[in-house]
């Protein structure tokens, strides 16, 4: 009977991750449309699937490598396109929009692995360090804190800056705005991101560092923007994020905007808000890029 219970709950599982799936790229591609002045190129970056972003008179010598947000279970390069896009645009270099392998397939660590990959990939295509940027909404701007400590711990050099756009950055999910912005948040909720947490971890520790980064050592890391809605149950997050990096020693910029939900920045063709907010972000790279 045990082996029965399992094999439902498995396949419940699996059940909840392809309707995620489905549904939101359903739902987006009705909103979403990328820009048509870039250029979008497919690449094997460190043999992770991936897509570069390229804005006319993009830098060069310069790139970011952007880490897409969904719970580490959902979205892809398709789903953060036109943000991608406008972000490029902002920024002034190409972008390596990074398709990492997603849970449950590949668990924790496997999207850590590929974004060192590709960051060992971009380097190895000459870009100088300082020339280069880490960035990520979500879960894939818990993943870019994740992926900068995973970077200190195999002697890479660091980015010249990094981006995180409301980060999930606790997977443990002990944040007090979790409760106390339940009724404000209409995206992002305690059972959804156990859910999710549950599903990429596997069973991990989700105190790991390099699954919460909250929980590591931020020593060493490049200047880190922090861009996070006020009407997020992911806030506490960011500030407690915030507050670790400057104990570490870490130049760190955290914006509150007020009244925003999870990664407005998704709704940059139409919110003057969305777009501010990557433009800031845009301007904060391009300063740290030189």
């Amino acid at each position: 009977m045990q082996i029965w219970r399992e094999t439902a709950q498995s396949l419940a599982s699996k059940r909840f991750v392809w309707e995620m799936r489905l549904g939101f790229l359903e739902i987006w591609s009705r909103f979403s449309h990328a820009p048509t002045d870039m250029t979008y190129e497919p690449v094997a970056a460190g043999g992770v699937r991936a897509e570069w972003v390229v804005p006319p008179g993009a830098s060069e010598g310069k790139a970011l490598l952007y880490l897409h947000g969904g719970g580490y279970v959902i979205c892809s390069p398709d789903t953060h396109r036109e943000m991608v896009a406008h972000l490029a645009k902002t920024c002034g270099c190409r972008v390596l929009l990074l398709d990492y392998r997603l849970a449950p397939e590949f668990p924790f660590p496997a999207a850590v692995e590929d974004a060192v990959a590709a960051y060992r990939w971009l380097l190895a295509q000459g870009y100088p360090a300082r020339g280069l940027a880490v960035a990520g909404d979500s879960a894939g701007g818990g993943l870019t804190v994740a992926a900068l400590v995973a970077f200190r711990y195999l002697g890479l050099p660091m980015p010249g800056a990094a981006a995180c756009f409301s980060p999930w950055t606790d997977l443990a999910c002990t944040g007090e705005t979790l409760a106390s912005k339940a009724s404000e948040d209409p995206i992002v909720s305690r059972p959804l991101l156990e859910q999710l947490a549950q599903t990429y971890l596997a069973g991990a520790d989700p105190k790991s560092p390099l699954a919460s980064p909250l929980y590591a050592d931020l020593r060493g890391l490049p200047p880190l923007l922090v861009q996070v809605g006020t009407a997020e149950t992911l806030l506490d997050d960011s500030r407690r994020l915030a507050d670790r990096c400057r104990e570490a020693g870490v130049e760190v910029s955290l914006e509150e905007w007020e009244g925003m939900p999870h990664v407005w920045h998704f709704f940059v063709s139409f919110l003057p808000e969305a777009q501010q907010a990557i433009a800031r972000a845009g301007e904060f790279l391009r300063q740290r890029l030189g």
